[in-house]
């Protein structure tokens, strides 16, 4: 697994590439992770890249959530491949955390 950060307008923009798995998924937790002084953070997380993932992945995006919104701040996420949108529905994340076909999408929503 790769992860890519980069800031556009203020928002954090995290790209990870590979399978997100149990065994992959602790650069994706540390990109992800929202500092204790972090106000408001907001972050897209773009999937495009991402070609598995499991439960792993799964519950680390509702953690990411979690700490965004304790933070008053917000997660979406961004061009799901097909197999990573089927996780997704097939669990509820896409009724939990904001989805959008493209990263121009989520920044504008």
């Amino acid at each position: 697994m790769a992860v890519s950060r980069r800031s556009r307008d203020g928002v954090l923009i995290v790209a990870a590439h590979g399978e997100i798995d149990l065994t992959s998924c602790a650069p994706l937790a540390q990109a992800l992770a929202v500092p204790r002084e972090a106000t408001a953070p907001r972050t897209v997380v773009d999937l495009s890249g991402v070609t598995f993932m499991d439960s792993t992945g799964i519950n680390l995006l509702i953690g990411a959530d979690q700490a965004a919104r304790g933070a008053q701040g917000w997660l979406r996420l961004a061009a799901p491949t097909e197999a990573v949108l089927r996780t997704m529905q097939l669990v509820g994340l896409d009724s939990v955390i904001p989805s959008y076909r493209t990263v121009s999408e989520a920044l504008e929503a």
